[in-house]
């Protein structure tokens, strides 16, 4: 299968983990190997035949809309959100220019440079599923100290850790998601949780693997671990 033609690009939050780092710098704009997180994200799209993508932006907005500005691919919307959203709300908020099912990434998520998110979700996307989740192996996940977000059932429903002290995969930030649950919400400030918990429980939520190096880019932390690992693959 195909992957959508249109990406959701996260780009509206505070990063309030990176301290002093984002005080005058929206976290997208923020640079590992040479390139800022959003430009990475963007390249990744545009290399794999995404040519439309929606940047919700509201913090340091200004910022955002002119580093993307001279970007030939893919398109860029503008999204301009006047309050924080969290990701559900955000998307939500974005639907007249998205297409169903749509692509979200959240840059803040880096890949080593020899893996291919897109082509793992496009193997495994099939028409039936409600949303397909990037995961990585927790023995992946670099600057990252959970406990891991889910497991996999033998079908590859997706199984939530719950209460349980840990679980395998850790949500990388890139998924195909359907928009029909999220449309009949009301908007407003809420997570995608919400809309995955439904979709779960209705045997529709899952998973794919893409097993290999990935930098949880929360903390400044983060942000050197992910520069250090796209240097060293030059």
């Amino acid at each position: 299968m195909s992957i959508p033609d249109t990406a959701m690009v996260f780009a509206a939050g505070f990063g309030t983990r990176m301290g002093d780092l984002t005080r005058d710098t929206p976290k997208p704009l923020l640079r590992a190997g040479g390139a800022t997180l959003l430009d990475l994200a963007l390249d990744r799209l545009a290399a794999g035949g995404v040519s439309q993508a929606v940047v919700n932006t509201h913090y340091h907005s200004e910022q955002v809309a002119q580093a993307v500005a001279g970007r030939a691919a893919p398109a860029i919307h503008l999204s301009y959100e006047p309050e924080i959203l969290e990701t559900g709300g955000g998307l939500h908020a974005a639907l007249p220019y998205l297409p169903n099912p749509i692509l979200s990434v959240n840059p803040d998520a880096i890949w080593a440079a020899k893996a291919d998110p897109l082509s793992v979700l496009s193997r495994d996307w099939r028409p039936s599923m409600e949303a397909l989740l990037l995961l990585v192996p927790v023995a992946q996940c670099r600057a990252y100290s959970g406990a891991g977000d889910f497991d996999l059932a033998a079908d590859g429903q997706l199984v939530r850790r719950g209460d349980a002290p840990s679980a395998a995969y850790v949500y990388s930030g890139w998924q195909i998601l359907r928009t029909d649950r999220l449309a009949r919400m009301q908007g407003g400030k809420f997570s995608l949780n919400v809309v995955w918990d439904q979709m779960n429980a209705a045997g529709a939520l899952y998973g794919a693997v893409c097993d290999q190096p990935w930098v949880d880019v929360g903390t400044a932390e983060g942000l050197r671990t992910a520069d250090e690992m796209l240097r060293k693959a030059g």
